[in-house]
């Protein structure tokens, strides 16, 4: 079953993911801290560790595993996933957000420690009044080495460090809405593909079936028991036939272009993927709409983001409430100090030591208006928070029933399907035996030729509903296995 798990970050594209067409999406930001005060994943207390990033130029090279390169190869959906995660850009993009967010999380963890500087001064002054030779230039140089330290600030530092971290939480979060997006992406394209395949061979069964009954038509000319309309009018169906084939063989090769596309790759990359299945699981799905509504309140990737901003806004009003109060500081520094030319000593050494409590009295109400914007930008983080949860619902509402609508177009289909064939072996019988008319095979035969496409069509759709559900309740399972749906989610 596919879940979210608080392990440490994982870059996308790994093959064990790929290898279930589902990524157990990670969420580091969780990692950062031991107890979050918002309605966020827990997490254990360890610090976030985030792989090293490979260099922009190899990121930005397409990887093109060395077996798809292969003249006919075929390739399965967890493979094209495990190649769209490693090339898409918009995977790149967030993966680096997050490592932005996480160093961002440690530049605000730095006041918590002392802050030492070195530095060597060197001065040429000259004193008129000087002694024993007035006039003459004298340097003065040497080190000296500084140390401040912050030791209290009511709390400034710690909503500083808690507005990064949570910063960093929606990051990452932001990073597996971005994963399942591309994923998402990809299923479309590549069940999009499927059906283009499958709906080019059923133009060459209905080219197969008007070449018949053309050649039905012509036995019965020839035999004079036909009209040379009813030849024409058969070969005009066979054109249909063929120009049909002809769309569907381009449609091929333009979705082709468009998965390799999604997968990042060369529009003209040679590979290929199997057949859409004729077996579609319609009897593993079960469940209720609620359920998977609760199932989608906890593991939408986006739905958290926005959560943890809304929490990162309360916490950036304490931040910005602590410029205003009290601090306490430790300044220390200790120099020494060499004189040229020397008169009585050569060097002298010198160090201070002081506390320092600052009070912020007035701003010209810049505090007043910074803690007003804070306060009011929490309450916009708030609303777009809530906003996005009655979205979440209304999207698992529609594509709930979407799917739902889909596994009886599938039955429906099959049916029409049926009754179709059928009619058409029938016709063509009494046709053939000559007390039916052409009219009435052809007839018969478009309903065929369109019963065919609309199951095709329909198996499709269903894959395609099914892979939105999945998207919508946070879930992302493989397409090629059977489907269960239950209050855990969507899942194999």
């Amino acid at each position: 079953m596919t879940h979210l798990s608080t392990q440490p970050f994982r870059r996308p594209g790994l093959r064990a993911a790929a290898a279930a067409c589902v990524a157990a999406f990670t969420v580091a930001g969780a990692a950062a801290a031991a107890s979050p005060p918002v309605p966020v994943p827990a997490s254990p207390a360890r610090e976030v560790q985030l792989p090293p990033q490979p260099p922009a130029e190899q990121a930005a090279t397409p990887a093109i595993p060395a077996d798809l390169l292969r003249p006919g190869a075929t390739i399965t959906m967890a493979q094209v996933v495990e190649i769209a995660l490693e090339n898409n850009p918009l995977t790149r993009a967030s993966y680096l957000q997050a490592r932005s967010a996480a160093a961002l999380l440690g530049s605000k963890r730095a006041p918590y420690y002392p802050s030492l500087a070195a530095s060597v001064n060197f001065t040429r002054s000259n004193n008129s009044f000087q002694d024993p030779v007035p006039g003459a230039p004298e340097n003065t140089y040497g080190p000296a080495v500084t140390l401040s330290y912050l030791l209290l600030d009511l709390g400034g530092r710690a909503a500083n460090v808690e507005d990064a971290r949570l910063g960093l939480i929606a990051a990452d979060w932001s990073h597996n809405a971005t994963i399942q997006g591309v994923i998402l992406g990809v299923e479309t394209a590549y069940v999009g593909y499927l059906d283009a395949k499958a709906q080019l061979e059923a133009a060459a069964v209905d080219v197969k079936q008007a070449q018949a009954v053309l050649d039905a038509a012509t036995t019965r000319h020839d035999a004079g028991l036909g009209t040379i309309a009813e030849v024409l009018q058969a070969r005009t169906a066979l054109s249909q036939a063929h120009l049909s084939q002809q769309a569907a063989d381009g449609q091929v090769l333009a979705l082709r272009g468009a998965l390799a596309t999604a997968m990042g790759l060369p529009a003209n990359t040679p590979y290929d993927v199997g057949r859409l299945p004729a077996d579609v699981p319609l009897d593993h799905a079960t469940g209720a709409v609620e359920e998977l509504i609760t199932t989608a309140k906890v593991r939408r990737p986006d739905l958290e983001a926005a959560r943890a901003l809304a929490a990162k806004a309360t916490a950036h009003v304490r931040s910005v409430r602590s410029d205003g109060l009290p601090n306490l500081s430790l300044a220390a520094t200790a120099n020494r100090t060499y004189f040229d030319p020397s008169f009585g000593t050569k060097y002298r050494n010198n160090w201070s030591a002081s506390a320092l409590v600052t009070v912020p009295l007035f701003t010209g109400f810049k505090s007043t208006y910074d803690i007003r914007q804070a306060v009011a930008d929490a309450g916009v983080a708030s609303a777009q928070a809530d906003a996005l949860d009655q979205q979440v619902v209304l999207e698992v509402w529609q594509s709930y029933y979407s799917f739902k609508t889909a596994t009886q177009l599938v039955r429906t289909s099959r049916d029409l399907l049926a009754s179709a064939e059928e009619s058409e072996r029938v016709a063509l019988g009494r046709y053939k035996e000559g007390v039916g008319t052409i009219i009435d095979l052809l007839t018969a035969q478009a309903a065929l030729a369109s019963a065919r496409a609309q199951e095709i069509f329909a198996r499709s759709s269903w894959y395609m509903a099914l892979a939105q559900l999945a998207h919508d309740t946070g879930t992302l399972p493989p397409l090629d296995q059977p489907i269960e749906i239950t209050k855990e989610g969507v899942s194999p």
